[in-house]
């Protein structure tokens, strides 16, 4: 099966080079590859593999029936199956389906002071556990996020190296137009990454293909598996509104307002009654929501108002696949992104910039039609970021640079269908540079 290059795979190296590291995490929402990864650095590394995954062989959940210092647990392993051969120095011990035993994250601190095994833990939903998992290993342990690929991981996927990368990054900081051939070739990738989303087992069918036959009828089983997920892990009535908020987001997500409204939910709905329903969407790892700033100043933290929100798919290839069959074919034989008023635009930066770990946040003035998409952060400054469906003007972006009643904003980002540019303190990329936005501002000093 083909494998796809992940940004994971230094990580894990670096992980094992580093002395005394310790036990690691990986989380993430499911079919993001973390298995997958984990399993090939784990047989290219180690002289023996224990893999135990508890939601398949639920019989490793007695393993710490005795306690949970490492010989003890090393010795209920291997009672269950002898075969199992535990090498010091070169063992990695891999607990998938973490979520189904969280209890195992006690045994970290063991391990951790035990030092003679290598210990990765993993599984889908994480989030949903996690506070009852960093109790019981606080101090002991090392976290890893995975998500689906972002367009850097596609790009290496497609036969590109980080030399393109580079190319594409010089191009920002130089200010420096891409050539009409490069702005073809770079926009007709993206698009192909807009409609598939990064999950990797589409992405795979897609390059082994070359065709997008299948890749929606895939990423609608994805879809209905996150579903199953709902009905499997979460509690009682709040399946039901989970699954009615993640139904309506593209709804939501195609109106002109669209800051996430719980009464269109469903009749009655009221903000207290789904609170909890969207922490736990969150938490899975199925959606970002993006919250609306009390005034763009910083510091972003502390300075948001939790009760006014936008929610976006973490993967736009799902946004993709819940769309109506109408807008289905609009984006596939237009080309048009701009379906669904730009909610897709919208959807593909907000997933891009939280891969790149910056939080999700907006500004809207109270009556007034000021209203900016993103906001990103340098050491000094505050930068407002507005995705354009079109090559309009920016008017909420020119208005915080130019108004003395924003003083942490004196620059701002506008991301088009067009080429690089500068003008009236605003820097203009294509979308397909979106992913390089933390790299880009590391680098330039505004």
């Amino acid at each position: 099966m083909l494998y796809l290059k992940r940004k994971i795979d230094q990580f894990l190296t670096d992980w094992k080079s580093t002395p005394d590291h310790k036990p690691l995490i990986v989380k993430g929402p499911r079919q993001v590859g973390k298995t997958e990864s984990i399993l090939r650095f784990a047989k290219a590394n180690y002289g023996s593999v224990i893999y135990i995954n508890f939601a398949e062989e639920p019989k490793y959940r007695l393993i710490c029936e005795d306690g949970y210092k490492t010989d003890d647990i090393i010795k209920n392993i291997s009672r269950i199956d002898p075969s199992k051969r535990f090498i010091a120095g070169d063992t990695l011990i891999f607990f998938d389906e973490l979520q189904d035993f969280p209890d195992i994250a006690t045994s970290l601190k063991f391990f951790n002071l035990d030092g003679r095994f290598d210990v990765i833990c993993s599984g889908s939903l994480l989030g949903i556990s996690y506070q009852r998992i960093e109790s019981n290993s606080v101090g002991y342990k090392t976290d890893y996020e995975l998500f689906s690929l972002d367009f850097e991981e596609f790009l290496w996927a497609k036969g590109y190296g980080s030399e393109t990368v580079a190319e594409l990054l010089a191009h920002m900081t130089e200010l420096k137009p891409f050539s009409t051939l490069e702005m073809d070739v770079y926009s007709s990738l993206f698009l192909d990454y807009c409609i598939l989303g990064g999950m990797p087992a589409v992405v795979r069918l897609y390059i082994e293909s070359g065709t997008f036959e299948g890749t929606l009828e895939l990423q609608r089983q994805l879809i209905e598996d996150y579903k199953e997920d709902v009905r499997k892990y979460a509690d009682g009535v709040d399946q039901t509104r989970i699954l009615n908020i993640f139904n309506r987001i593209p709804v939501q997500l195609a109106m002109d307002n669209k800051k996430f409204q719980i009464s269109k939910v469903a009749k009655g709905a009221r903000f207290k009654d789904y609170r909890g329903c969207i922490e736990w969407l969150e938490s899975a790892g199925i959606i970002n929501v993006c919250y609306c700033l009390n005034f763009p100043e910083l510091p972003i933290k502390g300075n948001i108002d939790t009760s006014k929100y936008k929610i976006y798919l973490r993967d736009t290839g799902l946004l993709v696949a819940l769309l109506d069959d109408e807008a289905q074919d609009d984006l596939r034989a237009n080309k048009n992104l701009g379906v669904y008023k730009g909610a897709l635009y919208e959807n593909i930066v907000g997933e891009a910039l939280s891969k790149c770990g910056y939080p999700l946040c907006y500004y809207k003035r109270e009556n007034s039609t000021l209203e900016e998409d993103f906001f990103v952060r340098t050491r000094k400054s505050l930068l407002p970021v507005e995705v354009k469906a079109t090559r309009g003007t920016a008017k909420s972006l020119r208005s915080l640079i130019q108004s003395d009643h924003y003083a942490d904003i004196q620059y701002g980002l506008k991301l088009t269908a067009g080429n690089i540019g500068f003008s009236d303190n605003i820097f203009t990329f294509p979308y397909f540079c979106t992913f390089l936005l933390r790299q880009y501002l590391a680098e330039v000093e505004y």
